[in-house]
């Protein structure tokens, strides 16, 4: 009983250290997110795995799990602050679902349909940030990027390499590439690197790919994002892709 804690009334157990969404996700439940991936250190920075923790916000990514306790995830307030918040990340954007190659594998898109996302509500940003096709192999599109900064953990903490990194704040935040000349194809980014693959939008996409899983047949076509997200491996290896 010493390490069980609550998520909607239901017992949970844990290991010391363990964050509520890994533990969450171990049992089942599922907690919206973009920016985790079990493997990767936590950052926090979407903020869509939001939680009340006996009566407080938290982010559900970050906080270790203590014994006894309480953690409201599944309410209508926070689905609708949820919802806010992807609506926000949508019109930052430029994420024209019907034209993307990413749509159907897209974890923004599928939690779009997760949380009854039925329009952005606010003005479109319509971003121009630069596109980088140099590297032979992958395509940097900005202008998708929710700078959920996967892409940045996994360079340096499964790839053992440091490509990715992101510069600015707040509302000019970007993703830059660690190069001589700040172009992917300087880097030493490899086609089969987790860093290639994590990316939960279509801002990172293998080039000379497209459409190789037919539109219905995708992973978001199949599975709900519910589904998908409490049935990924904990364990991250660069030989294997993730795409979302």
């Amino acid at each position: 009983m010493s390490n069980m804690f609550f998520i909607d009334g239901q017992e949970i157990a844990f290991t010391p250290g363990q964050t509520i969404m890994d533990a969450a996700l171990a049992a089942g439940i599922y907690i919206p997110h973009l920016c985790h991936k079990p493997g990767l250190t936590p950052q926090g920075s979407c903020k869509l795995c939001t939680v009340d923790v006996d009566g407080r916000s938290a982010s559900a990514c970050t906080l270790p799990a203590t014994a006894g306790m309480k953690v409201d995830n599944n309410t209508p307030a926070l689905q609708e602050v949820r919802k806010t918040l992807l609506q926000m990340l949508f019109v930052e954007g430029n994420h024209l679902c019907p034209t993307c190659l990413k749509s159907g594998d897209c974890t923004l898109q599928a939690l779009g349909y997760h949380l009854g996302m039925l329009d952005g509500h606010f003005p479109p940003f319509y971003p121009l940030r630069e596109v980088d096709a140099s590297h032979p192999d992958v395509l940097l599109d900005r202008d998708r990027c929710i700078v959920c900064a996967l892409c940045v953990r996994a360079s340096r903490e499964v790839d053992g390499k440091n490509v990715f990194a992101i510069g600015r704040r707040g509302a000019n935040a970007r993703l830059i590439v660690n190069s001589p000349s700040g172009k992917l194809g300087d880097s030493d980014l490899a086609a089969d690197d987790l860093a290639a693959h994590i990316c939960p939008v279509g801002a990172i996409m293998p080039k000379n790919h497209g459409f190789e899983v037919p539109i219905g047949r995708r992973t978001f076509d199949l599975h709900s994002v519910a589904e998908s997200d409490v049935a990924t491996p904990v364990t991250l290896k660069k030989t294997e892709h993730h795409d979302e």
